[in-house]
């Protein structure tokens, strides 16, 4: 258990894919302009990552090495291709939205990372949940992104939800008559909104780095 704790760590925040490792940008920068948006290409993104580590690691043995990257291409773009026919076949509202970007998954940097740093030299079991743990890492930025720039840029929040639960409606969160502030669902909004992101997440490991100094220091003293 405690290697799946680590790699749910790993995923989660400690390797996240976006503000550790700076992967994926492109997509995330294009999609994250409200919070439905993002979540919906995120959990896509879920879907392959945890799809492509479980099948590349059943197959890493048969895999000559030589030419594992043009056939890990293969598998995962044979992944893409099933999401992006079901989001094409039950979400198709929310399809039309997503557009290129789906299919895009298959150049995502994020994708073929895990599946080449982690995937080819793990087991099975713990390959899927890396994926599954890097694709939360994933959403939970994206979608916080995307409900950052909803929210400053149009003054809504869920906008969209109907594509997905055509009984619900997304909320007017600031007043009616609130202009919006078009920076913030421009590329340059979501460079300086990620930029705040990853500040945010420097500060906070270096809090908890000089905490966990400081208790060492203080055990140490005391022996």
């Amino acid at each position: 258990m405690s290697v799946y704790r680590e790699i749910a760590r790993n995923g989660v925040w400690k390797q996240n894919a976006i503000l550790a490792q700076l992967l994926g940008l492109c997509p995330l920068l294009a999609v994250s302009t409200n919070f439905v948006n993002a979540v919906s290409l995120g959990l896509a993104t879920i879907l392959v990552m945890a799809m492509s580590n479980l099948a590349l690691s059943s197959l890493r043995a048969f895999i000559p090495y030589e030419i594992r990257i043009p056939i890990f291409i293969l598998i995962i773009a044979a992944l893409v291709t099933v999401v992006d026919l079901a989001f094409n076949a039950w979400l198709h509202d929310l399809y039309l939205v997503l557009g290129i970007f789906i299919p895009l998954i298959v150049t995502n940097c994020i994708v073929l990372a895990r599946v080449e740093a982690f995937a080819a030299k793990n087991a099975v079991g713990a390959s899927a949940f890396d994926g599954a743990m890097m694709g939360v890492g994933f959403v939970w930025v994206i979608g916080l992104l995307g409900a950052a720039r909803e929210l400053v840029g149009q003054g809504t929040l869920f906008s969209g939800i109907e594509m997905i639960v055509p009984s619900l409606q997304g909320w007017q969160v600031l007043p009616a008559d609130y202009p919006g502030f078009l920076l913030a669902i421009l590329p340059p909004g979501a460079f300086i909104l990620l930029g705040c992101l990853i500040a945010l997440r420097n500060w906070i490991d270096a809090r908890a780095n000089q905490r966990l100094a400081q208790r060492r220091a203080e055990a140490f003293a005391g022996t």
